[in-house]
C-alpha cells in the first residue's frame, strides 16, 4: 500500500454509501436502482464505490456522464451494467462503450443509426437507452417521436433496454407540479412505445428528488445521485430516507504563531486581528478544491472546537483564528467536512457559504487531496 504523503485528506464511507443505498431500495421497494457514479462518484471515487456495489449488491447499475469514467470502472474489473447517461459524440467513443458492454443512450435517428453502424462493423449487439424531452430541455428526442425511434432503434439490429427522461425541478415543493406534469408525459410516451414495439425492458424517470418525493415517478428503475453519497439534491427537500453523510475531509494544523492586535492575516490584508490572537495555517487551499468563497467565512474545527478561517484561502494553505489562549499545536487533526464531539461541518454547510450546492463542493476536490477509504 502506498503511504499517504499528504496531510489533506479526503475519506469515503464506503458503509454509509451501503446504507443509504439500502434505505433507498427500502424506500422503492423491487424496483432497479442505478446508483450514479459519474464525476468520480460525486468526488467520492468512482472504482472503489463501484467495486463496493458490485461486491454488495447494494446498486443494479452504474450511471457515467463520459467514457473514459466508463472505460475507468471497466478496467476495475467491474462488471455490473454500465449506461453512459448522454449520447457519444463520435465513433470512437460508441465503439469504446460497445466492446465494453456499456449501454449508451441515443436521442434521435443520428445516434441510432451511428450506434447500429459502429456496432454491426464490431460483430456487436449494442444496448440503448432512447432518451426522452419531458421538461429538461437539454437532450432527449420530442415525445411524439419516440415511438418511430424506439422501432428505428429495432430495425438497427439494438436492443432497446431502456426509456428514460430527467427531472429538473423534482427537489422542491414548488417543482411538484411540474413534476407531476413530466411523470404523466412520460408515462403516456411509455404507452406510445409499447403500442409501437412492445414494452421496453427499463423505463426510468426518478432521480434522487423523485426518489424522496415523487413515488410516481419511480417506474422500473430509479437514478439517485448525491443522495446516494449522505446529501439532499435541496436543502428543502423532505428527509425520507434517512442519509449517512459519504465522506470525511481532514487536515492537520501546519504552523502556529502569534499575532499582536493591529497585524493582518494573508494576502489583500483582509483581516486584521481585533486582539492578541493566535493564528493556525493548515495545508489546504482552492489547489485542493477548498474555495477562495470561505475567505473570512468558513470555519474548521480542531480538538472539537470550532474555529473561524480568517484571511484569504491561499492556493495551498489556509489559517485559521484560535484566540488568545489555544492550546491547539501543529500536528493536530483538522476537519474540514466531518464531525468532531459535539461539532459537526456538513457538505451542506460548506455550500451554503459558498452559494453553491453540494454536489459542486465534493466535485471540487481534486487530485492533490490524498484518499482513504473506510467501511
Amino acid at each position: 500500500m502506498v503511504p499517504m504523503l499528504y496531510a489533506t485528506t479526503a475519506t469515503t464511507r464506503l458503509d454509509h454509501i451501503r446504507a443509504n443505498l439500502d434505505a433507498i431500495r427500502a424506500r422503492v421497494g423491487g424496483r432497479l436502482v442505478l446508483a450514479a457514479v459519474k464525476a468520480d462518484a460525486y468526488g467520492h471515487g468512482a472504482v472503489p464505490v463501484s467495486r463496493m456495489l458490485e461486491a454488495t449488491g447494494a446498486a443494479d447499475c452504474l450511471g457515467v456522464a463520459t467514457v473514459d469514467e466508463a472505460i475507468a470502472i471497466r478496467d476495475a474489473g467491474v462488471r455490473l451494467p454500465i449506461l453512459k447517461l448522454s449520447h457519444a459524440l463520435g465513433d470512437d467513443e460508441v465503439a469504446a462503450c460497445v466492446e465494453r458492454d456499456v449501454d449508451l443512450a441515443v436521442v434521435s435517428a443520428e445516434t441510432i443509426d451511428q450506434v447500429g453502424r459502429v456496432a454491426a462493423g464490431l460483430g456487436r449487439t449494442a444496448s440503448v437507452h432512447l432518451k426522452v424531452e419531458t421538461g429538461m430541455r437539454r437532450i432527449g428526442c420530442q415525445p411524439d417521436a419516440a415511438p418511430d425511434l424506439a422501432r428505428r432503434a429495432d430495425a438497427a439490429g439494438l436492443r432497446l433496454r431502456g426509456l428514460f427522461s430527467h427531472l429538473p425541478v423534482s427537489d422542491t415543493e414548488g417543482g411538484r407540479e411540474f413534476t407531476e406534469a413530466q411523470v404523466a408525459l412520460f408515462a403516456d410516451v411509455l404507452d406510445a412505445v409499447t403500442a409501437a414495439r412492445g414494452r421496453v425492458e427499463i423505463a426510468h424517470l426518478a432521480n434522487s428528488g423523485g426518489v424522496l418525493m415523487h413515488p410516481g415517478s419511480w417506474f422500473d428503475m430509479v437514478r439517485p445521485g448525491i443522495m446516494v453519497y449522505g446529501l439532499l439534491p435541496d436543502p428543502t427537500t423532505p428527509a425520507t430516507v434517512p442519509l449517512l453523510p459519504g465522506l470525511e475531509w481532514t487536515t492537520r494544523v501546519s504552523f502556529v504563531k502569534d499575532v499582536a492586535a493591529g497585524e493582518s492575516v494573508g494576502y489583500g490584508r483582509t483581516w486584521v486581528a481585533p486582539r492578541d490572537t493566535t493564528i493556525a495555517t493548515i495545508p489546504v487551499g482552492y489547489g485542493d478544491g477548498y474555495s477562495r468563497l470561505l475567505s473570512n467565512r468558513g470555519r474548521v474545527l480542531i480538538g472539537g472546537a470550532s474555529y473561524p478561517i480568517v484571511g484569504r484561502v491561499c492556493m495551498d494553505q489556509t489559517m485559521v483564528d484560535l484566540g488568545p489562549d489555544s492550546t491547539v499545536a501543529t500536528g493536530d487533526e483538522v476537519a474540514l467536512v466531518g464531525r468532531q464531539g459535539d461539532e459537526e461541518i456538513t457538505v451542506q454547510d460548506i455550500a451554503d457559504l459558498m452559494g453553491t450546492i453540494p454536489y459542486e463542493v465534493t466535485c471540487l476536490i481534486n487530485a492533490r487531496v490524498a484518499r482513504a477509504v473506510v467501511g
